[in-house]
């Protein structure tokens, strides 16, 4: 499997990191994760204007301009023998001579890229739903960066795996944020809901991908706070994200959601998204 990493294209195996590197030493970093359908990269420069949200966050220069990323990505892709791939792209701070929590001044920033086989939800899982929990939200307040200091939402998808579950839905101040990996929506009396883009939330290519969907389709919909009673009052609840795509919940805390099965509205948005998959994603 190819890698790239600061300029070269190299076995994965043989990809090797300065212990230095600020990646490790203070998950000092920004990435994404780039969903490939038949060797077709989806909404890539959403994905990078992303990227470069976050870097501008964090103080840390882009490294490469649209065009040479799509040169990496297209390179990395290309040498893969899966159609479906879930590209990664990290970019560090770099490896100082020092460890100090100042930036450090004329240092390269550390560039990597890789891609492995996209792992979907298996047919049960979508036949059943899954169980999730709730946990509180304890992440730092600017979730709207993706970086790569990711020990919050590490903890909290383990209580999730620790409880037999497949996500954990954070709560703040009495209000939904996200999934451990995923945004989430609830529908009630028919009403699918959101929680707004903000500094608490992920803003999620593929939350972004359900919403145009729900608009094309007249399908009744808010992008609004929603309180965590309504979360679990819901009818539905799903999770979104560039691997789940649109995965329902069925369990929430040990408690069914609505009648414990997947609803009639999540159903035919998954199947509303799966011809958008088909037809655009993979032919884009």
């Amino acid at each position: 499997m190819t890698a790239y990493l600061n300029g070269q294209y190299l076995p994965l195996a043989e990809a090797r990191i300065s212990p230095l590197d600020r990646g490790f030493l203070f998950g000092d970093g920004g990435y994404e994760v780039i969903p490939v359908y038949s060797h077709r990269p989806f909404r890539m420069d959403e994905h990078l204007r992303r990227l470069q949200t976050t870097l501008d966050g964090i103080r840390l220069p882009n490294p490469h301009s649209i065009d040479e990323w799509h040169d990496i990505v297209r390179h990395i892709i290309d040498q893969a023998e899966f159609e479906d791939q879930a590209v990664y792209i990290q970019v560090t701070r770099g490896a100082d001579s020092k460890r100090d929590q100042a930036f450090p001044k004329d240092v390269p920033p550390t560039v990597f890229v890789f891609t492995a086989p996209m792992v979907n939800p298996s047919p049960a899982q979508r036949e059943t739903g899954i169980a999730a929990i709730t946990a509180p939200d304890i992440r730092w307040g600017r979730c709207d960066f993706k970086t790569v200091s990711l020990l919050p939402n590490v903890l909290a998808r383990q209580l999730a795996v620790d409880a037999g579950c497949v996500e954990t839905i954070m709560l703040r101040e009495g209000y939904l944020t996200e999934g451990a990996a995923s945004n989430i929506f609830v529908v009630k009396n028919g009403v699918i809901s959101t929680p707004p883009k903000d500094h608490r939330i992920l803003p999620g290519i593929t939350c972004d991908v359900v919403l145009e969907l729900a608009a094309q389709h007249n399908a009744a919909h808010e992008v609004r706070p929603v309180a965590e009673a309504e979360l679990r009052s819901a009818d539905e609840i799903w999770m979104t994200s560039s691997t789940k795509e649109v995965l329902p919940i069925t369990t929430l805390d040990g408690h069914p959601v609505g009648d414990g099965k997947p609803g009639p509205i999540g159903k035919t948005m998954y199947a509303w998204y799966c011809t958008f998959r088909d037809e655009v994603m993979r032919r884009a």
